[in-house]
């Protein structure tokens, strides 16, 4: 189904042709948005619950994974703006309880160049996996409602050792985030859901969106996201909508909608929330795989030009979140699936962002597999 809108001049039927087929490589519910020239497309295909027929619906809330991390990096530039935090400054400097190497800057943790650990696992180079707290399988399930504090999930991950020397290298790493967030918190003396507030929600009016915190809910209407796994010998799928995000904390923990998302990134990649100059410097990306600070910066080749995004993916749900460096054409997507411990769904959700890419921006290829979170 999808939703014709003032200004909208035809029914773009080449997007609801890639949203259905997303759907039939296995993904449960897709919703998407694309603002452009055209005007506004609001599309969904898919069903709400599994086992029911009820149709996708076309604007609710999703979990929307490690797309937090551009709302951190986001915050923390604006407070780089109004001069509470040094970009360049060493991170411990505002959390001096962690004895964090001092060579690692706020930059380095919006950047992932930081070397520290994720507290959700690492994948060495040569294979070998040193698990975090647990996000898969039967232990996950068994601690979906359980409460980590950030302060333990960090401590964790700095009783591992570094996988670099600090801005010698790039590691995608949940937990640097986790810093950033608290680096937020301990400049403002607020929660980063208030400054979140304050710096962004409050000032575009997104009513959408929610830095949960340690709360299970997912505020109506929703999709509902799955999990399957073992459990002595059986096969089991469980509803996994409501589950305690704090496993991932600031590395993927928030909530939104695709209108919310089209809203701040339009705005962010406009240049309504950030300087120019921070804005540049959001967008300048290392070498490894064009990260910059909470943002991919992504060539299409000559039919696509760049765009920027960050996508997330968590237990059962996913998000896309695209944009042109001007804001005016903006892609933005919530799934929902059924996940399991083998992240089998992980070329279907590749496959999603190559194809809707494609259809919204003319080009280009999906950005690496996901992470947790």
């Amino acid at each position: 189904m999808s939703i014709t809108l003032p200004g909208q001049e035809q029914g773009r039927p080449e997007l609801q042709k890639a949203i259905e087929e997303i759907v039939g490589a296995g993904v449960l519910a897709v919703q998407l948005r694309v603002n452009d020239e055209q005007g506004e497309w609001v599309g969904g295909a898919g069903v709400r619950e599994l086992g029911r027929s009820a149709g996708s619906l076309t604007d609710g809330h999703f979990r929307i994974g490690s797309s937090t991390k551009n709302f951190v990096a986001a915050s923390a530039l604006m407070l780089v703006a109004e001069g509470r935090i040094g970009l360049d400054a060493p991170a411990g400097d505002y959390l001096p309880g962690f004895g964090l190497d001092r060579r690692i800057t706020v930059r380095m943790l919006l950047q992932h160049t930081s070397g520290i650990f994720s507290h959700t696992g690492e994948l060495y180079e040569d294979g070998t996996v040193v698990l975090g707290v647990p996000w898969r399988g039967k232990e996950w399930v068994d601690k979906r409602f359980h409460t980590y504090l950030p302060e333990e999930l960090v401590r964790l991950s700095l009783s591992k050792p570094a996988r670099f020397a600090p801005g010698s290298g790039w590691s995608y790493s949940n937990t640097n985030y986790v810093l950033a967030r608290l680096v937020i918190e301990s400049v403002t003396g607020r929660s980063f859901a208030e400054e979140l507030r304050r710096l962004i929600l409050g000032p575009l009016g997104m009513t959408g969106t929610v830095a949960p915190g340690t709360s299970p809910e997912v505020p109506e209407p929703h999709n509902h996201g799955y999990y399957r796994y073992e459990d002595a010998g059986q096969e089991k799928t469980i509803d996994v909508t409501r589950h305690n995000p704090s496993w991932v904390a600031a590395g993927g923990d928030m909530i939104s909608t695709t209108r919310d998302l089209h809203t701040y990134f339009s705005a962010l990649m406009g240049g309504r929330l950030l300087p120019a100059g921070l804005l540049a410097e959001m967008r300048t990306p290392e070498a490894t795989i064009g990260y910059g600070l909470g943002v991919f910066a992504q060539d299409l080749g000559p039919d696509g030009g760049t765009v920027f995004h960050h996508n997330g993916a968590t237990i059962g749900s996913a998000a896309l979140m695209y944009s042109t460096p001007d804001g005016r054409t903006t892609m933005t997507a919530g799934l929902t699936y059924v996940d399991d411990a083998d992240m089998s769904i992980a070329p279907a959700f590749q496959t999603a962002q190559q194809r809707l890419v494609g259809a919204v921006f003319g080009g280009g290829q999906a950005d690496p597999a996901r992470s947790a979170g």
